[in-house]
C-alpha cells in the first residue's frame, strides 16, 4: 500500500511538468506566490524559529502574500542554522518521519536538512522539467541509458534508494560506478554500457576527462554530459564540448533545495524552478542585484515542509540574466555559478578522490565539528580537526586516519592537529575555505 501511495504522489506531480517552464510568466508567478503563502503559514504554525520571529517582530504571516513580502523577512544566518538545525524543523504531522540529508561538508561543517517524504516523491515528477532537454538531446528516447560516476553513500544514492522503497515506478536505466575506481575501469564501464548520458560531479568530471584525453584512452562518447553538485568553470565546460563534441548540461541543486535550476539544450544558464524555489541575488550591501549584476545567491525552498529555510544564503555567486533564453522557457535564467569549485585529490596510482568521498569519512562522527584535509604532495596530507572537546580528539584522529588510509592508499602519511575553529578564521584570512584542499599541481592529471 505504501508503494502504491508513493507512486500516486509521483504521478500526481508529473502531469504538465514538461510544459511548466513554458507557461505565461504571470501564471508561473501565481503558482510561486501560492506556494509562498502555504509555506509561510506552515512555518508560522509549526517551525520554532519562525514562530518566535513572527511573534517577536509582530509579523502577521497572513500579510505575506508573495515573494515581495517574503523578501522583506530577515536573511538567515548560515552558521546559526548549522548550530541549531532543530529550530528550523517543523513539528507538524507532515514532517514526521522526514528524511535527513547531510550537506556535503565542503565548508567542513555539515548541516542536516530534513525533507518531508511527500516533497521528496514529488521531486520525481518535477524532475520532468530537467529531463526534457536531455531526452531531446538523446533523440527522444524516453528512458535513456545513463552512467553515473559517484560514491556509495551520496545523498543522490539515498534519494534513489528511497524512491525504490516508496514507489512501484520503472527505474531509470542507470549504472553507477565509484569515483574511487581506477580511470581505466571507469572508461571500461562507459565503453561497455554505451550510455546516452554521462553524469558526475563537476570537478571530478573535469579531472577525469583531462586524464582520458592526455592518456589517449578510447572512450565511448555519450549524447550528453551532465555535471552537478558544484560548478565547472565555463572554459572547462567549453573544452569538454570541443574535445568530445558532446553538449555539457548542468543542474543546480543542493541539500537545502533539491530543485533550484537546470540547463536546457541552449546552455545559456540555469532555468530556475521559480515556483518551487524562490531565488534572489543580493549585492554586498544586502540589496537586490540588478539584472546581469553578480551577487550572492539566496534561496527560499517553497516545497519542503520539514526543514523550512526562507531567505537562506547559499554562498554561491551568480547573476540573474538580463535577456531570456532563446529556448522559449519563461522561468528566470541564472548565470553559471561562480564558487563551489572543489579540489580533487590525485593519487600516485592515477586515481582521483573527490571531496565527497573524504566527507563520507567524517559525516557520521558527531565528535568532529569541523575538518580540513590538505594534500601537500601525492602521499603527504595534513589533517586539521575541530572536535567536541579536547578529550574527543585522539579517538577521532585515529579513526579518521585509519579510514582515510583505506581511501587514499596505505602509503599516505598524515600530520594531524586539533584546532578551536577552522572555517571562520580561514575565510577571514583568505576569503574562502575548502574542507579538502590539494596543493599538488593539476598537471598530475596529464593535462
Amino acid at each position: 500500500m505504501r508503494r502504491l501511495f508513493g507512486s500516486l504522489v509521483v504521478l500526481a506531480h508529473v502531469r504538465g511538468q514538461r510544459r511548466a517552464a513554458f507557461l505565461a510568466r504571470h501564471r508561473i508567478e501565481a503558482l510561486r506566490d501560492a506556494r509562498v503563502r502555504r509555506i509561510v503559514a506552515h512555518a508560522a504554525r509549526t517551525v520554532p524559529y519562525y514562530r518566535d520571529l513572527f511573534a517577536r517582530e509582530r509579523i502577521d504571516p497572513r500579510d505575506i502574500r508573495g515573494v515581495r513580502e517574503l523578501d522583506a523577512l530577515p536573511l538567515l544566518d548560515r552558521e546559526a542554522v548549522r548550530r541549531h538545525p532543530e529550530r528550523f524543523l517543523s513539528t507538524s504531522r507532515r514532517a514526521r518521519g522526514a528524511l535527513p540529508y547531510l550537506t556535503s561538508g565542503t565548508t567542513g561543517t555539515p548541516l542536516t536538512v530534513h525533507h518531508d517524504r511527500r516533497s521528496v516523491l514529488a521531486n520525481i515528477g518535477w524532475g520532468e522539467r530537467e529531463r526534457a532537454p536531455l531526452i531531446e538531446l538523446c533523440g527522444g528516447v524516453f528512458r535513456p541509458r545513463e552512467v553515473y560516476i559517484g560514491y556509495d553513500t551520496s545523498n543522490f544514492g539515498k534519494v534513489l534508494a528511497f524512491y525504490g522503497r516508496a514507489t512501484r515506478l520503472p527505474r531509470p536505466k542507470r549504472t553507477t560506478v565509484s569515483m574511487t575506481s581506477p580511470i581505466d575501469d571507469i572508461v571500461a564501464t562507459i565503453n561497455r554500457m554505451r550510455p546516452d548520458i554521462l553524469t558526475a560531479y563537476g570537478s571530478f568530471l573535469d579531472m577525469f576527462l583531462r586524464a582520458v584525453s592526455a592518456r589517449g584512452l578510447e572512450m565511448y562518447r555519450p549524447r550528453a554530459i551532465v555535471y552537478m553538485g558544484e560548478t565547472l568553470p565555463v572554459d572547462r565546460r567549453l573544452w569538454i564540448e570541443r574535445e568530445l563534441g558532446v553538449p555539457v548540461l548542468s543542474r543546480y541543486c543542493a541539500v537545502e533545495s533539491f530543485k533550484i535550476g537546470y540547463f536546457c539544450a541552449e546552455r545559456t544558464g540555469f532555468h530556475l524552478h521559480d515556483d518551487l524555489c524562490h531565488v534572489r541575488v543580493l549585492r554586498d550591501d544586502g540589496r537586490d542585484a540588478a539584472a546581469g549584476e553578480l551577487g550572492e545567491v539566496v534561496i527560499s525552498n517553497l516545497v519542503n515542509h520539514a526543514t523550512v529555510l526562507l531567505n537562506y544564503p547559499m554562498g554561491d555567486l551568480a547573476a540573474i540574466a538580463a535577456s531570456p533564453c532563446p529556448c522559449g522557457r519563461h522561468h528566470r535564467l541564472l548565470s553559471e555559478i561562480q564558487g563551489r569549485v572543489e579540489d580533487v585529490i590525485p593519487l600516485p596510482d592515477g586515481r582521483f578522490v573527490h571531496p565527497r568521498a573524504v566527507w563520507a569519512v567524517f559525516k557520521e562522527d558527531r565528535t568532529v565539528v569541523e575538518y580540513q584535509l590538505v594534500q601537500h604532495d601525492l602521499q603527504h596530507f595534513e589533517l586539521r580537526l575541530v572536535t567536541a572537546g579536547e578529550d574527543a580528539f585522539p579517538a577521532a584522529r585515529d579513526r579518521a586516519i585509519a579510514e582515510l588510509r583505506g581511501l587514499l592508499g596505505s602509503g599516505a602519511r598524515f600530520d594531524a592537529s586539533r584546532h578551536a575553529e577552522l572555517g571562520r578564521t580561514q575565510r577571514q584570512a583568505t576569503g574562502k575555505f575548502r574542507a579538502v584542499e590539494s596543493r599538488v599541481a593539476a598537471a598530475v592529471s596529464g593535462a
